[in-house]
């Protein structure tokens, strides 16, 4: 992932500069207080306040890497870059376990901004690499260290 661009659609750019902003704007002079206030109770090599901000502090400087480093490599998909023809990045597509009957709907996208919760997959992921490319009525075997799942593409919008 050295230099490889990030593909974002533009709603997962937008959270993204938005969490970057609130971490570098509020988080940051939150855990300075923190730490300053932790530091007034005195000596900071048994003061878990002080450790407790430190380590915080560590994670959202880690994090503001990553997302400064993401946001340098993104590449925004526009509507037009995806073909309702095939399954792509940006896609949403509906599929039916073939095993369980059950109807799923996924939209693809880059792994900067899947989020299973909002039925966000990434194009890297098992379900999102073995569906790419394929069209509406295809059907395709999923292996998962779970086992393996039969899907049919129903819907690709």
């Amino acid at each position: 992932m050295a230099n490889e661009e990030v593909l974002l659609t533009r709603g997962g750019l937008e959270k993204l500069e938005k969490e970057l902003f609130f971490l570098k704007s509020v988080k940051r002079k939150e855990i300075a207080a923190r730490i300053k206030e932790a530091i007034t109770f005195g000596d900071i090599t048994d003061n878990s306040e002080y450790e407790d901000a430190k380590n915080e502090q560590a994670f959202v400087e880690g994090r503001i890497i990553t997302l400064e480093k993401i946001l340098r490599r993104a590449r925004i998909l526009e509507k037009g870059d995806s073909n309702n023809n095939f399954v792509s990045v940006g896609s949403t597509v509906k599929l039916k376990d073939l095993d369980t009957n059950r109807e799923y709907t996924y939209t693809i996208v880059g792994s900067a901004e899947a989020d299973p919760v909002e039925n966000k997959i990434s194009n890297e992921s098992p379900v999102g690499r073995a569906i790419l490319g394929l069209k509406s009525g295809e059907e395709v075997e999923v292996k998962v260290p779970a086992g393996s799942f039969k899907y049919k593409i129903l819907e690709i919008s």
